[in-house]
């Protein structure tokens, strides 16, 4: 049995290092050092530099407690809003039921 891990793919390692990225400049501008941000977020300041750096090891409860003490949560709620999901809504109000049925053969072999 093969147990190597899966290649994350390349999209979402960018994903995480422009959300650091992002949040670093957020602490910066508000003036905060890493020990400050870390004090305010409940975290440690080696957690920052995970959060900052873009590290996928990194738990997402420790993001959302970063952005939290920045006062930068808020804008959270737009993530996989059902009501923003042009995709799913096309698909909801398509008005065909789709099942996924695997298809079998018919045994006539009686």
């Amino acid at each position: 049995m093969d147990r190597t891990k899966p290649q994350t793919p390349l999209g979402v390692t960018e994903l995480a290092a422009r959300l650091g990225a992002r949040i670093r400049t957020a602490r910066v501008r508000r003036r905060l050092r890493k020990e400050d941000l870390a004090l305010k977020a409940g975290l440690s300041r080696n957690a920052i530099d995970a959060v900052e750096a873009g590290k996928l090891t990194t738990g997402l409860g420790t993001y959302l407690q970063a952005l939290w003490a920045m006062g930068l949560a808020e804008g959270l709620d737009l993530i996989a809003d059902p009501g923003l999901d042009r995709d799913g809504l096309a698909l909801e109000l398509d008005g065909k039921t789709m099942r996924v049925r695997v298809g079998t053969k018919a045994d006539n072999d009686f």
